[in-house]
């Protein structure tokens, strides 16, 4: 009979010290560094330890006893599940702050260099609305509750999302109302595929069993205003063409409307056919020219294109 494992221990009363990387903070307790999620230095918080390794914890707050000052309220209303927003909860001048100090941090702590003059991080103008792409996965099991009741016991019928990955759980989708990251109509887009795919019943992908029609919807967007839009599917159905046409129909500003057939067990589609059904193959963005005096770089972004995501900044 294998030995039972320990329960991790939890805290009370515990400060949130600093900031550290990937939008966690850090505490200390009996010597040890302990990263939090969705924390804010200042905070007093009772915490669960989640995670115990050998240098290090992690863990999740369970109260809070003290809120602190840096704190503001985050404007999506997914915040705190969502894993595509870490620092909403902090003001913007705190957050580049903190990014600062984890510069310093890096080079001092890590690198064993003394930095003696550290230029500030120039701050973006557009705090929301600034990526140039993003990623949606239709799931047939989104995230419900920290139980995820399934229909099959009694939780609710319909279970189809289309969203973002709760962060580190492969199968797991948050099913998304609004988006503060892509400008519009990339929320209108994808909630019109949505609604689409239930008016017709349309399978939303299972992650686990690798079944499903639906798999994932791609929206790029550029400063001069043209949008792509690349939906994936599983398989080839008449279907297919009826999303598009919708879609298309609905959305003439639509520049680049694509599709691709993944009948792969994972979600990259960099080696797999991208079929354009209207528009053209590609986007165009402008970039200004570093060099005073000199035209605008101008540049042809394909499906599977990498452009800087905030291409403002």
């Amino acid at each position: 009979m294998g030995r039972r494992k320990r329960p991790l221990p939890s805290y009370e009363k515990i400060q949130i010290t600093d900031a550290a990387a990937e939008g966690k903070c850090i505490a200390r307790i009996e010597d040890k560094v302990i990263f939090v999620p969705f924390a804010a230095p200042g905070d007093i918080v009772d915490i669960q330890v989640v995670k115990k390794r050998k240098s290090y914890l992690e863990g999740r707050i369970t109260k809070f006893h003290t809120y602190s000052d840096q704190r503001i309220d985050p404007k999506c209303s997914h915040f705190g599940l969502c894993g595509g927003c870490k620092w909403q909860h902090l003001s913007y001048e705190n957050q580049l702050s903190n990014k600062q100090k984890q510069v310093a941090d890096n080079f001092e702590r890590i690198g064993k260099v003394q930095v003696d003059d550290l230029m500030p991080i120039i701050g973006s103008e557009n705090e929301y609305y600034y990526r140039n792409k993003l990623e949606y996965t239709f799931s047939d099991r989104r995230w419900l509750t920290n139980l995820d009741v399934p229909k099959e016991e009694g939780g609710p019928q319909d279970t189809n999302g289309l969203g973002f990955h709760l962060p580190g759980m492969f199968d797991k989708i948050l099913d998304i109302d609004h988006c503060y990251l892509q400008k519009d109509p990339s929320n209108d887009i994808r909630l019109a595929i949505k609604a689409f795919a239930l008016e017709k019943e349309l399978e939303f992908y299972n992650t686990r069993n690798h079944e499903g029609f639906l798999r994932n919807l791609i929206i790029r967007t550029s400063t001069t205003g043209e949008i792509m839009v690349i939906v994936i599917f599983r398989y080839d159905d008449l279907d297919v063409k009826d999303l598009l046409q919708r879609i298309g129909n609905k959305f003439p500003e639509i520049t680049s409307l694509m599709y691709v057939i993944n009948e792969k067990n994972n979600d990259t589609i960099w080696d797999l056919d991208v079929k354009l059904y209207k528009g053209k193959a590609f986007l165009l963005e402008n970039m200004k020219n570093p060099i005073p005096n000199r035209p605008d770089l101008r540049f042809k972004i394909g499906p599977v294109s990498f452009y800087q995501t905030n291409p403002v900044q």
